[in-house]
C-alpha cells in the first residue's frame, strides 16, 4: 500500500555554484562529494543516486558518516560536501544551506514510502491497523 511520496533535494552550501540553478539533474552531481548518513534514509538515497547514474564514472564520490542527517546538514554548510535529502527535511533551517530539487528527463525525482504485509497475517491488530491505513491513504 502506497502511503506518501517525497521529492528528493540535493543541499548545498549556499555559494556552490549548482545553488544558482532552481533545478538540479542527477548528471550536475558529477565530480561532487556527497555525504550521506548510515542511517536512514541514507541507503535508499544511495540506492536512489546509483540507480540514477549507474555508469561509474558517471557517479560522485559518495562519504558515508555514522552521525544524524543534521550533523550531515551541518558538514554541508561547512562545505565539506553536498547531501540527498527529503522535502520532509528542509523543516529545520540551516544557516549557509541551499535546497534545489533533482529531476531527470522525467520531471522530479521521488522516494516513496508504502507498508507491506503477509496475507497469511491474520492478527487482530494488523485487520486494525491496515483498516486505519485504508482510511488515512485511500487508493486513488
Amino acid at each position: 500500500m502506497l502511503l506518501w511520496s517525497e521529492r528528493v533535494l540535493v543541499a548545498l552550501p549556499q555559494n556552490h555554484p549548482l545553488s544558482e540553478r532552481q533545478t538540479v539533474y542527477w548528471t550536475d552531481l558529477r565530480g561532487e562529494s556527497v555525504l550521506l548518513s548510515h542511517y536512514d534514509p541514507g541507503r535508499e538515497l544511495e540506492d536512489l543516486l546509483v540507480s540514477k547514474l549507474a555508469a561509474p564514472e558517471d557517479r560522485p564520490e559518495i562519504k558515508h558518516h555514522d552521525v544524524s542527517r543534521g550533523i550531515i546538514k551541518s558538514l554541508v554548510s561547512m562545505k565539506a560536501g553536498i547531501s540527498l535529502v527529503l522535502e520532509s527535511d528542509i523543516g529545520a533551517n540551516f544557516a549557509g544551506l541551499v535546497y534545489r530539487e533533482l529531476r531527470d528527463g522525467t520531471g522530479p525525482s521521488r522516494l516513496d514510502y508504502s507498508a507491506y504485509w503477509r496475507s497469511e497475517n491474520a492478527s487482530p491488530a494488523l485487520k486494525a491497523f491496515l483498516k486505519m491505513l485504508s482510511e488515512r491513504y485511500p487508493s486513488p
